[in-house]
């Protein structure tokens, strides 16, 4: 593996807006290298209290390496706070919301504390009395879930996360809470609840009364009293339109979630972080890491391979950084750091997917393809448990381990999770690969909405290079991808090529869900990934990627039907002089190098 690999210029950018320390008159003045070492140092101090000095010193060399040569890289708050004041490195929380109004504004103010220090935070608010109750106390009428969530909204967009970018929400209803509809199309009318993403919290009975055309009844959350009751169908018919319009609401299935439950006896789990890859208990916090799989490539093109040893060895350093950041980060709430230290959650995934597939010239619309993603997984799965294992030796279970299904199966492992799929759209641009387990969105395109305001303009560079081995790199193919962002436009094209590019709004919905299947069936966690539809999809449509995403035994699923929304952070397409002028525009000799 070498040892200098050069940073894209929009890598460069995203750096120099987020990660790198500045002063006081806003210049960068820290390198990527200089970012990466103290990120290494300040995780390697873990070290100390099992191996000294020495120990340390030896594992910040490795985490150097892992993230220098952009093998692995850790989620954002670790890459920006390592190492400076605030030390809160975790990305993902849960904080609860009970139904009196000192907890519901304590609520408030604990997001707040979460968020200025670079979290996400999620929230059921399925515990909220329903709009219109009774307030004993008052006399008065409950305003209900989503007019407090309104209130949490309206709180993160005044709060810049760690100073450098707007806080994130997820939002939980229930299924069987009487305000469910209310909940489903409150986003229809933009921008209402901008800084969220919702989820309904849906059951197997709901889904199955869904197929049977039966009933939902409605539970009153205090009094768990009967409160009503609608047709399965209906409303399952308006979360598929409001998705069709809006994008939200994606699904939590909560059973599929609470099966695989590690700490039962702690409570169940209710809501996930912004993107859904972690679900988590009240108070809990989850450190993330992915590994760059296009780093995992050996060989040229032709008889390129995935080296699966190299895989193995660096899930293994990876486990053990995450576990080391759970140890020296910071958290905002004393509650938080009981929670998050008792269970020691972390959540190690991958990038670059699409990347790897195509270096080993497997279409992500393929069968191999499925299987390629269940073997890595699998991979990385038995790995993470075997070093979380090996760990517990070394330091000791996690301390709820005792409450847990561990116990009963009697495996002694430091982690009571290991692995989840989370988004990497940031950490993604910094490693120069695709995000997370998605396929390329477009082989040009625009991305905006990042970096105040600022346009990302990306070129698919596998992709010009394919063109200038087969001879097809002119002004015909470059206008129209360009112009369209895939070949679909473009004529006397060779058949694998297409195959290969193939972009993720041509991609059968079936596919895109068979990938985050097979990527769960390896995970403890949760899988973050994005359903994309074209315009023209219907509503039939995104309600056959809810019921099949039931049916695969998927844990969440989510929808994005292009411009269903006015502001949406990709574009199909760039325009050519603009990508020209973008590129080779962020570096300063030398600078690009880590």
């Amino acid at each position: 593996m070498t040892t200098e690999i050069q940073l894209t210029p929009n890598a460069m950018k995203v750096l120099k807006a987020r990660y790198l320390r500045r002063d006081p008159e806003r210049q960068s003045v820290q390198s990527p290298k200089e970012l990466f070492r103290t990120v290494a140092a300040h995780v390697a101090e873990a070290e100390q209290a099992w191996g000294g000095a020495a120990r340390a010193a030896e594992w910040e060399e490795t985490f150097y390496g892992l993230m220098s040569t952009l093998t692995f890289l850790p989620n954002s708050p670790t890459l920006m706070n390592a190492g400076r004041p605030k030390g809160q490195l975790s990305a993902c929380f849960v904080l609860p919301v009970e139904d009196t109004m000192e907890n519901i504004f304590d609520a408030v103010k604990n997001m707040a504390l979460v968020q200025a220090t670079g979290g996400g935070t999620g929230f059921s608010f399925s515990r909220l009395r329903p709009k219109g109750d009774l307030v004993a106390s008052t006399a008065g009428e409950a305003a209900g879930p989503v007019a407090f969530m309104r209130i949490f909204d309206c709180a993160t967009e005044n709060i810049k996360q760690g100073g450098r970018r707007r806080g994130a929400n997820m939002g939980v209803l229930r299924v069987d809470h009487p305000d469910i509809i209310e909940f489903i199309t409150a986003k229809k009318v933009e921008p209402a609840l901008r800084n969220f993403n919702i989820s309904v919290a849906v059951t197997d009975t709901f889904m199955q009364a869904v197929q049977e055309d039966g009933y939902q009844e409605f539970i009153h959350p205090g009094t768990g009293r009967k409160a009503g009751r609608a047709r399965a169908k209906e409303i399952f018919e308006t979360i598929a339109q409001s998705a069709w319009q809006t994008g939200d609401p994606g699904l939590l299935f909560l059973d599929p979630i609470n099966r695989t439950n590690p700490t039962p006896a702690l409570g169940a789990l209710e809501a996930t972080n912004p993107c859904g890859e972690i679900p988590l208990l009240p108070y809990e916090s989850c450190n993330l890491g992915s590994i760059n799989l296009a780093r995992m490539i050996r060989g040229s093109k032709g008889d390129a391979f995935m080296d699966l040893e190299a895989l193995r060895l660096t899930t293994r350093q990876a486990v053990r950084f995450l576990d080391d950041v759970v140890e020296v980060s910071t958290y905002p709430l004393k509650d938080i750091a009981r929670m998050t230290r008792g269970n020691r959650k972390i959540g190690l995934g991958v990038m670059g997917f699409a990347e790897m597939l195509i270096y080993l010239g497997i279409s992500y619309d393929s069968d191999e393809a499925i299987e390629t993603a269940e073997r890595i997984m699998r991979v990385i799965a038995e790995e993470a448990l075997a070093a979380s294992q090996d760990l517990a030796k070394e330091r000791g279970v996690f301390p709820n381990w005792a409450e847990s299904i561990y116990k009963q199966k009697g495996l002694a492992v430091r982690n009571a999770t290991r692995t989840a799929i989370a988004p990497t759209g940031t950490i993604g641009i910094i490693a120069g690969t695709s995000p997370g387990i998605e396929p390329l969105f477009a082989l040009a395109y625009q991305r905006s909405h990042v970096l105040n305001g600022q346009r990302l303009y990306e070129v698919n560079p596998l992709f010009r290079a394919s063109l200038r081995e087969h001879g097809l790199d002119d002004d015909r193919v470059l206008a129209s991808v360009f112009s369209h962002g895939r070949l679909a436009e473009v004529g006397g094209l060779p058949e694998a090529m297409r195959r290969l590019f193939v972009t993720a709004l041509e991609i059968p919905t079936r596919r895109h869900l068979e990938v985050q299947a097979a990527f769960q069936r390896h995970v403890d966690n949760s899988v973050s990934k994005t359903v994309n539809l074209p315009q023209e999809a219907t509503v039939d449509d995104v309600r056959d990627v809810y019921q099949r995403a039931w049916s695969l035994g998927l844990k969440g699923v989510t929808i994005y039907r292009y411009h269903s929304k006015a502001a949406q952070v990709f574009e199909l397409g760039v325009a050519e002089e603009s990508y020209q002028l973008d590129h080779g525009s962020s570096c300063d000799p030398g600078e690009c190098n880590v």
